[in-house]
Protein backbone atom coordinates (compact mmCIF):
# COMPACT_ATOMS: atom_id res chain seq x y z
CA UNK A 1 0.00 0.00 0.00
CA UNK A 2 0.90 3.76 -0.82
CA UNK A 3 2.87 5.17 2.35
CA UNK A 4 0.88 7.75 4.30
CA UNK A 5 2.72 10.34 3.52
CA UNK A 6 2.67 9.30 -0.31
CA UNK A 7 -1.19 9.24 0.25
CA UNK A 8 -1.40 13.08 1.38
CA UNK A 9 0.68 14.07 -1.44
CA UNK A 10 -1.33 12.74 -4.14
CA UNK A 11 -4.40 13.94 -3.05
CA UNK A 12 -3.26 17.72 -2.37
CA UNK A 13 -1.33 16.88 -6.10
CA UNK A 14 -5.12 15.98 -7.31
CA UNK A 15 -6.79 18.65 -6.10
CA UNK A 16 -3.74 20.86 -7.87
CA UNK A 17 -5.20 19.31 -10.89
CA UNK A 18 -8.73 19.89 -10.24
CA UNK A 19 -8.32 23.12 -9.98
CA UNK A 20 -6.87 23.47 -13.09
CA UNK A 21 -9.46 22.06 -14.70
CA UNK A 22 -12.10 24.54 -12.92
CA UNK A 23 -9.25 27.37 -13.98
CA UNK A 24 -8.56 26.63 -17.32
CA UNK A 25 -4.63 26.93 -16.76
CA UNK A 26 -3.23 24.27 -17.96
CA UNK A 27 0.28 25.39 -16.90
CA UNK A 28 -0.20 25.10 -13.33
CA UNK A 29 0.23 20.91 -13.93
CA UNK A 30 4.04 21.96 -14.50
CA UNK A 31 5.88 19.40 -12.38
CA UNK A 32 2.64 16.94 -12.48
CA UNK A 33 2.46 13.68 -13.64
CA UNK A 34 -0.32 14.48 -15.31
CA UNK A 35 -0.29 15.02 -19.16
CA UNK A 36 -2.37 17.89 -21.31
CA UNK A 37 -4.08 14.85 -23.18
CA UNK A 38 -5.42 13.59 -19.47
CA UNK A 39 -6.45 16.74 -18.26
CA UNK A 40 -8.55 17.21 -21.41
CA UNK A 41 -10.19 13.87 -21.63
CA UNK A 42 -11.12 14.81 -17.67
CA UNK A 43 -12.46 17.81 -18.93
CA UNK A 44 -14.65 16.76 -21.92
CA UNK A 45 -16.08 14.22 -19.68
CA UNK A 46 -16.96 16.89 -17.18
CA UNK A 47 -18.49 18.78 -20.00
CA UNK A 48 -20.85 15.91 -20.93
CA UNK A 49 -22.05 15.60 -17.94
CA UNK A 50 -24.81 16.64 -18.19
CA UNK A 51 -25.90 13.65 -20.78
CA UNK A 52 -26.65 11.32 -18.88
CA UNK A 53 -27.99 13.53 -15.91
CA UNK A 54 -29.86 16.40 -16.55
CA UNK A 55 -29.71 17.88 -13.57
CA UNK A 56 -25.69 17.84 -13.82
CA UNK A 57 -25.21 21.24 -15.47
CA UNK A 58 -21.38 22.39 -16.16
CA UNK A 59 -21.76 25.15 -13.58
CA UNK A 60 -22.62 22.68 -10.95
CA UNK A 61 -20.17 20.11 -11.97
CA UNK A 62 -16.77 22.60 -11.87
CA UNK A 63 -19.11 24.22 -8.45
CA UNK A 64 -17.98 20.75 -6.66
CA UNK A 65 -14.87 20.61 -8.59
CA UNK A 66 -13.77 23.25 -7.35
CA UNK A 67 -15.19 22.78 -3.62
CA UNK A 68 -12.97 19.49 -3.70
CA UNK A 69 -10.05 21.53 -5.09
CA UNK A 70 -9.68 23.45 -2.51
CA UNK A 71 -10.49 21.29 0.35
CA UNK A 72 -7.40 18.88 -0.90
CA UNK A 73 -4.68 21.43 0.30
CA UNK A 74 -2.03 19.88 1.96
CA UNK A 75 -2.72 22.09 5.15
CA UNK A 76 -6.00 21.36 5.38
CA UNK A 77 -5.71 17.39 4.48
CA UNK A 78 -2.93 17.62 7.38
CA UNK A 79 -5.23 19.49 9.81
CA UNK A 80 -8.00 16.89 8.70
CA UNK A 81 -6.02 13.83 9.74
CA UNK A 82 -3.99 15.41 12.27
CA UNK A 83 -5.38 13.21 15.08
CA UNK A 84 -5.25 10.07 14.01
CA UNK A 85 -1.70 10.68 11.58
CA UNK A 86 -0.17 7.80 14.54
CA UNK A 87 -3.27 5.75 14.36
CA UNK A 88 -3.31 5.61 10.08
CA UNK A 89 0.71 5.37 9.75
CA UNK A 90 0.66 2.21 12.42
CA UNK A 91 -2.19 0.66 10.80
CA UNK A 92 -1.43 -2.64 9.55
CA UNK A 93 -5.04 -4.30 7.99
CA UNK A 94 -5.81 -3.50 4.41
CA UNK A 95 -9.74 -3.71 4.57
CA UNK A 96 -12.44 -3.52 2.09
CA UNK A 97 -14.95 -1.05 2.36
CA UNK A 98 -17.95 -1.31 0.35
CA UNK A 99 -19.45 2.13 -0.30
CA UNK A 100 -23.05 2.61 -1.94
CA UNK A 101 -23.04 6.23 -3.05
CA UNK A 102 -25.67 8.63 -3.76
CA UNK A 103 -26.21 10.73 -7.26
CA UNK A 104 -28.13 13.42 -6.33
CA UNK A 105 -25.12 15.78 -6.72
CA UNK A 106 -21.77 15.49 -9.19
CA UNK A 107 -19.38 13.65 -6.99
CA UNK A 108 -21.31 13.65 -3.90
CA UNK A 109 -19.31 10.50 -2.66
CA UNK A 110 -15.72 11.93 -2.95
CA UNK A 111 -15.69 12.49 0.37
CA UNK A 112 -16.08 8.46 1.18
CA UNK A 113 -13.96 7.78 -1.44
CA UNK A 114 -10.91 10.24 -0.21
CA UNK A 115 -11.51 8.74 3.76
CA UNK A 116 -11.32 5.15 2.40
CA UNK A 117 -8.20 5.36 0.23
CA UNK A 118 -6.09 8.23 2.90
CA UNK A 119 -7.02 5.52 5.91
CA UNK A 120 -5.19 2.87 3.82
CA UNK A 121 -8.16 0.78 2.71
CA UNK A 122 -9.48 -0.59 -0.49
CA UNK A 123 -12.65 1.03 -2.10
CA UNK A 124 -15.66 -1.01 -3.42
CA UNK A 125 -17.71 1.50 -4.71
CA UNK A 126 -21.33 0.93 -5.96
CA UNK A 127 -22.08 4.08 -7.97
CA UNK A 128 -25.25 5.41 -8.37
CA UNK A 129 -26.79 5.36 -12.10
CA UNK A 130 -27.60 8.73 -12.01
CA UNK A 131 -23.62 9.70 -11.24
CA UNK A 132 -21.48 6.88 -12.77
CA UNK A 133 -18.64 8.82 -14.58
CA UNK A 134 -17.22 11.64 -12.53
CA UNK A 135 -16.11 9.82 -9.75
CA UNK A 136 -14.16 7.21 -12.43
CA UNK A 137 -12.77 9.94 -14.34
CA UNK A 138 -11.32 11.47 -11.35
CA UNK A 139 -9.93 8.30 -10.07
CA UNK A 140 -7.80 7.88 -13.35
CA UNK A 141 -6.36 11.02 -12.50
CA UNK A 142 -5.23 10.05 -9.16
CA UNK A 143 -4.02 6.99 -10.60
CA UNK A 144 -2.18 8.81 -13.16
CA UNK A 145 -0.89 10.60 -10.13
CA UNK A 146 -0.21 7.67 -7.78
CA UNK A 147 -0.28 4.23 -9.37
CA UNK A 148 -0.26 2.41 -6.06
CA UNK A 149 -3.65 3.03 -5.79
CA UNK A 150 -4.43 0.94 -8.34
CA UNK A 151 -5.26 -2.17 -6.24
CA UNK A 152 -7.37 -0.29 -4.31
CA UNK A 153 -9.94 1.07 -6.26
CA UNK A 154 -13.10 -0.75 -7.65
CA UNK A 155 -16.02 0.18 -9.02
CA UNK A 156 -19.04 -2.24 -9.76
CA UNK A 157 -22.35 -2.00 -10.95
CA UNK A 158 -22.78 -5.70 -9.67
CA UNK A 159 -24.27 -6.17 -5.68
CA UNK A 160 -21.68 -5.50 -3.65
CA UNK A 161 -19.76 -8.56 -1.67
CA UNK A 162 -16.34 -9.41 -0.19
CA UNK A 163 -16.13 -6.53 1.90
CA UNK A 164 -15.15 -6.17 5.98
CA UNK A 165 -17.44 -2.80 6.24
CA UNK A 166 -20.17 -0.58 4.65
CA UNK A 167 -20.63 3.36 4.16
CA UNK A 168 -24.08 3.59 2.38
CA UNK A 169 -26.10 6.76 1.45
CA UNK A 170 -29.53 6.24 0.34
CA UNK A 171 -33.07 7.79 1.15
CA UNK A 172 -35.25 7.53 4.17
CA UNK A 173 -36.60 4.01 2.54
CA UNK A 174 -33.45 2.69 1.16
CA UNK A 175 -31.63 3.17 4.34
CA UNK A 176 -34.12 0.55 6.16
CA UNK A 177 -32.80 -1.93 3.52
CA UNK A 178 -29.26 -1.35 3.71
CA UNK A 179 -29.64 -1.96 7.63
CA UNK A 180 -31.91 -5.09 7.34
CA UNK A 181 -29.38 -6.31 4.67
CA UNK A 182 -25.99 -5.44 6.13
CA UNK A 183 -26.29 -4.69 9.79
CA UNK A 184 -23.51 -7.77 10.44
CA UNK A 185 -21.29 -5.56 9.17
CA UNK A 186 -19.66 -2.41 10.76
CA UNK A 187 -21.36 0.41 9.05
CA UNK A 188 -22.42 3.80 8.67
CA UNK A 189 -26.36 4.17 6.97
CA UNK A 190 -26.80 7.63 6.05
CA UNK A 191 -30.26 8.89 5.18
CA UNK A 192 -32.38 11.72 4.56
CA UNK A 193 -31.08 15.24 6.13
CA UNK A 194 -31.72 18.94 4.92
CA UNK A 195 -30.52 22.29 5.13
CA UNK A 196 -31.84 24.43 7.79
CA UNK A 197 -31.85 28.91 7.96
CA UNK A 198 -32.41 30.70 11.19
CA UNK A 199 -33.16 34.36 10.37
CA UNK A 200 -33.01 37.00 12.62
CA UNK A 201 -35.31 39.72 10.05
CA UNK A 202 -32.09 41.97 10.59
CA UNK A 203 -30.28 40.33 7.25
CA UNK A 204 -28.52 42.81 5.02
CA UNK A 205 -28.98 42.21 1.66
CA UNK A 206 -25.79 40.90 0.75
CA UNK A 207 -26.41 37.78 3.67
CA UNK A 208 -29.77 37.35 1.55
CA UNK A 209 -27.80 37.54 -1.46
CA UNK A 210 -25.99 34.46 0.22
CA UNK A 211 -28.65 32.61 1.66
CA UNK A 212 -30.09 32.45 -2.15
CA UNK A 213 -26.95 30.50 -2.80
CA UNK A 214 -27.67 28.23 0.02
CA UNK A 215 -30.96 27.89 -1.12
CA UNK A 216 -30.60 27.58 -4.69
CA UNK A 217 -27.27 25.73 -5.96
CA UNK A 218 -27.59 22.46 -7.23
CA UNK A 219 -31.51 23.40 -7.85
CA UNK A 220 -31.90 22.52 -4.37
CA UNK A 221 -31.21 19.08 -4.48
CA UNK A 222 -28.24 18.71 -2.31
CA UNK A 223 -28.70 17.40 1.88
CA UNK A 224 -27.00 20.83 2.77
CA UNK A 225 -29.38 22.94 0.62
CA UNK A 226 -31.68 24.90 2.90
CA UNK A 227 -35.22 23.81 2.39
CA UNK A 228 -36.53 25.50 5.68
CA UNK A 229 -36.48 29.10 7.68
CA UNK A 230 -37.01 29.80 10.58
CA UNK A 231 -38.14 33.22 10.95
CA UNK A 232 -39.30 35.50 13.50
CA UNK A 233 -42.90 36.48 14.40
CA UNK A 234 -44.19 39.60 12.15
CA UNK A 235 -41.20 38.83 9.35
CA UNK A 236 -41.07 41.03 6.53
CA UNK A 237 -40.49 38.62 4.07
CA UNK A 238 -40.56 41.51 0.97
CA UNK A 239 -36.91 41.92 1.43
CA UNK A 240 -36.00 38.51 0.83
CA UNK A 241 -38.37 38.11 -2.02
CA UNK A 242 -37.00 40.83 -3.89
CA UNK A 243 -33.56 38.74 -3.69
CA UNK A 244 -34.73 35.57 -4.24
CA UNK A 245 -36.33 36.77 -7.53
CA UNK A 246 -32.84 37.64 -8.90
CA UNK A 247 -31.88 34.12 -9.68
CA UNK A 248 -34.36 34.08 -12.88
CA UNK A 249 -31.42 31.48 -14.21
CA UNK A 250 -33.07 28.58 -12.38
CA UNK A 251 -36.22 28.42 -14.01
CA UNK A 252 -34.28 28.00 -17.49
CA UNK A 253 -33.59 24.98 -16.04
CA UNK A 254 -36.27 22.71 -17.42
CA UNK A 255 -36.42 20.22 -14.58
CA UNK A 256 -36.61 22.96 -12.01
CA UNK A 257 -38.97 24.62 -13.88
CA UNK A 258 -41.13 21.73 -13.88
CA UNK A 259 -41.14 21.36 -10.99
CA UNK A 260 -41.91 24.92 -9.81
CA UNK A 261 -45.03 25.55 -12.07
CA UNK A 262 -46.03 21.72 -10.89
CA UNK A 263 -45.87 22.77 -7.09
CA UNK A 264 -47.21 26.20 -7.80
CA UNK A 265 -50.74 25.13 -9.63
CA UNK A 266 -51.21 22.27 -6.77
CA UNK A 267 -51.35 25.53 -3.84
CA UNK A 268 -53.23 27.87 -6.50
CA UNK A 269 -55.75 24.60 -6.85
CA UNK A 270 -55.67 23.87 -2.90
CA UNK A 271 -56.14 27.51 -2.39
CA UNK A 272 -52.84 27.09 -0.28
CA UNK A 273 -50.86 30.57 0.92
CA UNK A 274 -47.84 30.95 -0.30
CA UNK A 275 -44.89 33.65 -2.02
CA UNK A 276 -43.65 33.56 -4.99
CA UNK A 277 -40.85 35.55 -6.19
CA UNK A 278 -41.28 33.72 -9.88
CA UNK A 279 -38.45 31.43 -9.40
CA UNK A 280 -39.25 29.92 -5.97
CA UNK A 281 -42.54 28.65 -3.96
CA UNK A 282 -42.27 29.74 0.06
CA UNK A 283 -45.23 28.29 2.52
CA UNK A 284 -45.90 28.32 5.99
CA UNK A 285 -45.02 24.18 7.31
CA UNK A 286 -43.41 22.72 10.17
CA UNK A 287 -41.63 19.90 8.13
CA UNK A 288 -38.09 20.23 7.48
CA UNK A 289 -38.05 18.82 4.12
CA UNK A 290 -39.24 20.36 1.03
CA UNK A 291 -40.11 19.63 -2.85
CA UNK A 292 -37.56 20.51 -5.75
CA UNK A 293 -38.87 24.80 -5.68
CA UNK A 294 -40.35 24.82 -2.69
CA UNK A 295 -38.77 26.10 0.69
CA UNK A 296 -40.70 25.90 4.05
CA UNK A 297 -41.02 28.44 6.45
CA UNK A 298 -41.56 28.35 10.18
CA UNK A 299 -42.50 31.39 12.33
CA UNK A 300 -40.54 31.56 16.10
CA UNK A 301 -40.75 33.91 19.11
CA UNK A 302 -38.17 32.20 21.65
CA UNK A 303 -34.22 31.76 20.19
CA UNK A 304 -34.32 28.92 22.63
CA UNK A 305 -36.95 26.83 21.39
CA UNK A 306 -35.50 27.24 18.26
CA UNK A 307 -32.44 25.51 19.39
CA UNK A 308 -34.59 23.16 21.45
CA UNK A 309 -36.14 22.28 18.12
CA UNK A 310 -33.67 21.83 16.05
CA UNK A 311 -31.57 19.72 18.94
CA UNK A 312 -35.21 17.05 19.14
CA UNK A 313 -35.02 17.07 14.96
CA UNK A 314 -31.20 16.56 14.80
CA UNK A 315 -31.80 13.13 12.74
CA UNK A 316 -33.80 15.63 10.52
CA UNK A 317 -30.42 18.31 9.88
CA UNK A 318 -27.38 18.47 7.98
CA UNK A 319 -26.60 22.28 8.33
CA UNK A 320 -27.75 25.04 10.12
CA UNK A 321 -27.10 28.86 8.44
CA UNK A 322 -27.30 31.28 10.47
CA UNK A 323 -26.08 35.26 11.55
CA UNK A 324 -27.16 34.54 14.78
CA UNK A 325 -24.83 33.93 17.39
CA UNK A 326 -27.01 31.98 19.72
CA UNK A 327 -28.13 29.68 17.29
CA UNK A 328 -25.75 26.72 18.13
CA UNK A 329 -23.32 24.68 15.18
CA UNK A 330 -24.38 27.15 12.84
CA UNK A 331 -22.35 27.91 9.40
CA UNK A 332 -22.04 31.33 7.79
CA UNK A 333 -24.88 32.42 4.81
CA UNK A 334 -23.00 31.35 1.52
CA UNK A 335 -21.25 28.33 3.34
CA UNK A 336 -23.94 25.63 3.36
CA UNK A 337 -22.67 24.13 0.25
CA UNK A 338 -18.73 24.49 1.03
CA UNK A 339 -18.22 21.65 4.11
CA UNK A 340 -14.67 21.48 5.60
CA UNK A 341 -13.33 17.99 5.51
CA UNK A 342 -14.32 17.81 9.14
CA UNK A 343 -17.59 18.61 7.99
CA UNK A 344 -19.08 14.62 8.24
CA UNK A 345 -22.48 14.23 6.59
CA UNK A 346 -25.06 12.99 9.56
CA UNK A 347 -22.26 14.19 12.34
CA UNK A 348 -20.50 10.69 11.92
CA UNK A 349 -16.66 10.79 12.10
CA UNK A 350 -15.90 8.66 8.74
CA UNK A 351 -12.05 8.42 9.82
CA UNK A 352 -12.61 7.31 13.16
CA UNK A 353 -14.96 4.77 11.93
CA UNK A 354 -12.72 3.38 9.30
CA UNK A 355 -9.54 3.31 12.09
CA UNK A 356 -12.14 1.40 14.43
CA UNK A 357 -12.21 -2.20 12.78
Amino acid sequence: MVSYEKRIKAFSQLGLVLASVVDGDADSLSGLPVSHEQLQSFTEKVDAARQYNGWFTPGNVRYMIASIAESLQKEKLETWLKPYGEAIENKKAVNKVGVVMAGNLPLVGFHDFLSVLITGNRIIAKLSADDHKLLPAVATLLLDIEPGFRDHIEFTEQQLKDFQALIATGSNNTSRYFEYYFSKYPNIIRRNRNGIAVLSGKESDSELEKLSEDIFFYYGLGCRNVSKLFVPRGYDFDGLIEVLGRNKEVTEHHKYFHNYEYNKAIYLVNGQAHLDPGNLLLTEDARFASPVSVVYYEYYGDMRLVNELLKANNEKVQCVVSGIDEIINSVPFGKSQQPELWDYADGVDTIKFLLSF
